[in-house]
């Protein structure tokens, strides 16, 4: 990878230095799922479902490309059956470049895509959410299966990757440490979002496995994306010391940061979400990044909620957006916060969505520049 003097002047930014070149803006590594929803109708009184398409890892390449018009990648593994076949379709729609290792479907086991069944809940309803991860063929990703070196070779800015796909086996764990190892090589950025799910670490070795394996991980992570419990449950730190007022309180997650960075010194970012939720249609929301040694809190945005799910991916993208094109995070209205924020209201609608109109972050918003501008007004003063 080749890197031009224009990327010493933006070595420092944040602390980081962000290439600022590279044939592909960001590269997620993770598992693709197709999702089953009956809106905001309960499973059990479900007739009919739509399929979407989905991933945690996913969401933020497909939101950096379809809201951002980033140039992103996703590794990830696909099965050679109709369900994989509309994966693979929806994918290239989003314009993700995709990079597969391929599995045979024999007809009656798989391996299989993995299926999410999620409603939307309504009003004090909250959602519903469980897994169908039987013989998932991203569980049986193994290093060695793609080719790191093939994929970096054009340069690529960022890579990522999450704590849902390290749960699913022993071996995706070191698929992501393989690939953040050949990432940190070639100089992109590497960020994790810790997305800490109990019922996926219940049934690959507990609490402490996780915790072992997360720090493994994070050990080569430079932007880690996580909030106070998947910072306790997820790398083992203590609990914080002080009681948040409210669910819009920041100094919870900021008293935990000097124990994180104690123990991870090489992160430069740490960065979360906020939410007040009063009812499953309507979300106070805010964020908190501790950038380079300095805490900066996003303005609270009023969201009308059509579907929470993926809200934290929308969010990563969002500020990863605003890293990846340097935008000042002390500028709360148009910088990194307010942009992540912004991001939560229309990147989150791509998740499990698409071609609803709701994925199309564009389609509901418009340019960039007037995402800014419609959704600055949803601000609280």
């Amino acid at each position: 990878m080749i890197f031009t003097s224009s990327r010493k002047e933006h070595a420092m930014k944040y602390g980081l230095n962000i290439p600022e070149n590279g044939q592909l803006d960001l590269v997620s590594l993770g598992a693709m799922v197709h999702r089953l929803d009956p809106g905001v109708v309960p499973f059990k009184k479900a007739t009919n479902f739509n399929v979407y398409v989905s991933g945690g890892e996913f969401n933020v390449a497909a939101n950096l490309s379809n809201c951002f018009n980033m140039r992103t990648g996703i590794a990830t593994a696909i099965v050679d059956y109709p369900i994989g076949d509309l994966i693979n379709q929806q994918v290239q729609a989003m314009g993700v470049k995709p990079f597969y290792k391929y599995f045979k479907h024999d007809g009656a086991h798989g391996p299989n895509m993995a299926i999410v069944y999620s409603d939307h809940g309504f009003g004090v309803r909250a959602p519903v959410v469980f897994y169908n991860r039987c013989n998932e063929a991203a569980a049986q990703l193994k290093p060695g299966d793609f080719d790191w070196k093939s994929i970096f070779a054009g340069g690529v800015r960022w890579f990522h990757s999450g704590g849902i796909f390290a749960a699913l086996s022993p071996k995706t764990a070191e698929v992501i440490i393989e690939g953040m190892r050949s990432a940190k090589e070639t100089g992109a950025i590497v960020s994790f979002d810790l997305n800490y799910r109990t019922k996926l670490w219940n049934i690959s070795g507990g609490h402490e496995r996780a915790v072992e394996v997360l720090d493994r991980i994070v050990e080569n992570v430079d932007v880690l994306v996580g909030n106070e419990e998947d910072l306790q449950l997820g790398l083992g730190i203590p609990g914080p010391k002080v009681v948040a007022k409210s669910k819009l309180d920041s100094s919870v997650f900021i008293d935990m940061i000097d124990k994180v960075i104690q123990k991870y010194p090489q992160i430069k970012i740490l960065a979360t979400t906020l939410r007040e939720v009063h009812s499953s249609n309507h979300h106070s929301w805010s964020a908190v990044a501790w950038i380079d040694g300095t805490a900066y809190n996003a303005p609270t945005a009023e969201l009308d909620v059509f579907d929470r799910v993926g809200g934290g991916d929308g969010y990563a993208a969002g500020f990863f957006y605003g890293l990846l094109t340097g935008q000042p995070p002390e500028d709360g209205k148009t910088g990194l916060g307010a942009r992540s924020t912004i991001n939560n209201d229309a990147g989150r609608y791509y998740d499990g969505h698409f071609g609803a109109g709701k994925g199309i972050c564009r389609r509901r918003f418009g340019t960039d520049t007037e995402v800014v501008r419609k959704v600055q007004t949803q601000f609280k003063k």
